[in-house]
């Protein structure tokens, strides 16, 4: 079985569709998607490579991301339990020479197996929340938004100054996090390319002097727009313990509503418990976890 899987890598553009159908199929059977946002992001610039697992040379069973010091992959639900997520990993790390980080989206018992028997250690946890939405059209109705301090504004992005200011607040937003606080606009203007983006899904909150100081980012997929998801939330931290994040939450839920979604989704770190509390107070409970894993034993190359 060791020599029956092959992994190439190939371009995103040549081998999309079939990488597209894998996951479609993975996120059919696991309830969620098997690569995070980021990852296809910087995919789609050239910042990662793909790899594409075949089985005797030509049945796709299996693709790998990896990059920017972290991997993500996953195995056709047709092909497991057959061992070759094992044989996969041991075949990207053979060929790494520095620790990885690594998501495991789902939490699966599989992964962490996975992590046990090849020395990595669980490093991070990501929440994924839900709430039900009421009906635009039906009897119910999100709670009334709460007012916003006097001189305060939320409007829609409209690029341009947008572009610039959104980053700039969301780095010192993000400050220690690397991954969301190191967004650059070309990271923006990528999404901003996608398929499901919206500018009036993108709410920004101005104060008196027209600064932004804080957003709320909605995100609602084509292929499915029952679950508008809160991409990414922020307030600048001298506006915090003003309720500001509470409020742009409740503008965000109520536009989730106006655009027909069922239900609304988050992503947050379990660590970050004025957020969790936030949220669970707004109707949000756990639907799944995604964990991180960093790899032991050997020295972490650099970011660039």
């Amino acid at each position: 079985m060791s020599d029956s899987l092959t992994l190439s890598v190939s371009s995103p553009d040549e081998a999309r569709e079939p990488f597209l159908r894998l996951v479609a199929r993975a996120a059919l059977v696991d309830g969620q998607q098997p690569f995070n946002d980021q990852a296809l992001v910087d995919l789609g610039k050239g910042d990662r490579s793909l790899l594409l697992a075949e089985r005797d040379g030509s049945t796709l069973v299996g693709a790998a991301v990896i990059g920017q010091g972290e991997l993500e992959f996953v195995i056709d639900p047709e092909w497991r339990e057959e061992g070759l997520g094992r044989q996969l990993l041991d075949i990207v790390l053979a060929n790494s020479d520095s620790a990885l980080l690594a998501w495991a989206h789902g939490d699966h018992p599989a992964s962490r197996r996975l992590a046990a028997t090849h020395r990595f250690d669980a490093v991070r946890t990501l929440l994924q929340l839900r709430r039900e939405l009421p009906s635009a059209s039906g009897s119910g109705s999100e709670a009334p938004l709460p007012p916003l301090p006097e001189g305060f504004a939320v409007s829609t992005f409209r690029g341009g100054r947008d572009i610039d200011e959104w980053v700039a607040l969301n780095a010192r937003v993000f400050a220690g996090h690397d991954e969301q606080g190191g967004l650059t606009a070309d990271d923006l203007r990528f999404r901003m390319s996608e398929a499901w983006f919206e500018p009036d899904d993108f709410l920004l909150l101005r104060d008196s002097d027209g600064r932004l100081v804080g957003y709320n980012w909605l995100k609602i997929e084509p292929d499915d727009p029952r679950v508008g998801e809160i991409y990414v939330i922020g307030i600048e931290e001298g506006h915090a313990g003003q309720g500001l994040g509470r409020t742009l939450m409740h503008h965000g839920l109520r536009r989730l509503i106006a655009r027909g979604c069922a239900q609304a989704a988050l992503f947050v770190d379990a660590d970050n418990v004025r957020a969790v509390e936030l949220y669970r107070s707004l109707g949000f409970t756990d639907h799944t976890i995604d964990v991180q894993y960093r790899q032991r034993g050997r020295m972490r190359a650099p970011r660039p």
